[in-house]
């Protein structure tokens, strides 16, 4: 999700602000959860599925909004 930051700068925010390095593994386990559940490997019913995305997501903004406040 970082990919165009410097991975140091995510490291010492994840460090510094608990909330943010919770966020981060926690979009990072949706990620792969959502696409275990595209590829058929994670049996889950479309709701869900549409649930876990709209979480993803929220939690994509939340962290992009943490990350901007602090550059």
């Amino acid at each position: 999700m970082f990919e165009g930051q410097p991975q140091a700068e995510i490291e010492a925010l994840m460090k510094a602000n608990s909330e943010f390095r919770q966020l981060y593994y926690r979009h990072r386990e949706l990620d792969r959860q959502v696409l275990d559940a595209e590829l058929g490997v994670l049996p889950i019913d479309d709701t869900t599925l549409g649930q876990m995305k709209r979480e993803k997501l929220a939690a994509k903004q939340r962290l992009l909004q943490m990350y901007e406040r602090t550059h």
